[in-house]
């Protein structure tokens, strides 16, 4: 994955430290879908136009996405030896496709009810994935597949653990979508709770190889809202993710004279 940009798109192109003809193979497919281009974008008028939270359209799962494969390239940089396909006795080329098949179809419950929509988000999912996986995989592979993609949907929130690290991929790379971008609809509109306000306060997410763990987040805000994204959010997100030991978030006041409490934070 390129490190332009913080390495924030993921390009088919780049030499990775994964199998990745497979994902390269199945990806444009995903992406130019019609059902799941229109479900992406369904999803969002119950979480946004009806209850007036923080984007969980189109942007939100490209940005989860792309974070997700960003993260997975370095923790395989890192040395981290991934369980989920593994123990389907799956390949390791069918890690990258599990992350990216649930990464985009983790909100998609949101259609029914932005309340507990990662349930909801399964028998929506199981149906496109017995639409789409065929083409791929023969049948026990596909099932196989679908299961390990089911459980990332389900386990990116907090109500469930991930068994697997492909799971707790998801789970992480959702709460890194924090950026004022993720806002800017509820703000636009006047929404001024403590998910629109923190966010507002985050300017960017960079994701790079740490000092002795293989992913270091260096998340960028302006003033001490953002501390809520962080700690409350993102910490959150990150317990029992089984990636704990592998991910260092480290949080910077660029503005040190607005609180000096938070010029730097590190979990």
């Amino acid at each position: 994955m390129s490190d332009l940009n913080g390495g924030r798109e993921y390009d088919p192109d780049d030499d990775h430290a994964f199998p990745d003809e497979r994902l390269n193979e199945i990806l444009p497919q995903l992406l130019t879908d019609p059902e799941v281009t229109t479900l992406l974008e369904a999803q969002n008028v119950n979480a946004v136009t009806r209850k007036g939270y923080n984007d969980h359209g189109p942007k939100h799962i490209s940005i989860v996405r792309n974070r997700a494969l960003r993260l997975y390239e370095l923790l395989k940089r890192g040395g981290c030896e991934f369980n989920g396909a593994d123990e389907q006795g799956l390949d390791e080329a069918d890690e990258p496709v599990i992350i990216v098949l649930a990464a985009t179809l983790h909100d998609i419950g949101h259609i029914v009810h932005r309340d507990e929509h990662a349930y909801y988000s399964i028998p929506l999912a199981s149906d496109i994935l017995d639409r789409l996986l065929p083409q791929f995989y023969d049948t026990p592979n596909a099932v196989r597949v679908k299961a390990e993609t089911l459980h990332a949907i389900l386990c990116h929130h907090t109500e469930e653990t991930p068994l697997t690290k492909e799971a707790g991929v998801i789970r992480v790379a959702d709460a890194l979508d924090m950026e004022r971008g993720r806002s800017r609809i509820p703000y636009e509109k006047g929404g001024r709770g403590i998910n629109t306000l923190s966010s507002q306060a985050i300017t960017d997410v960079i994701l790079r190889e740490g000092d002795g763990v293989p992913v270091q987040v260096e998340i960028e805000m302006v003033n001490a809202a953002g501390v809520y994204q962080v700690d409350n959010l993102l910490k959150a997100k990150l317990k029992e993710s089984m990636l704990e030991e592998e991910i260092r978030i480290v949080a910077i006041n660029t503005k040190s004279d607005d609180s000096q409490l938070v010029e730097r934070i590190e979990l």
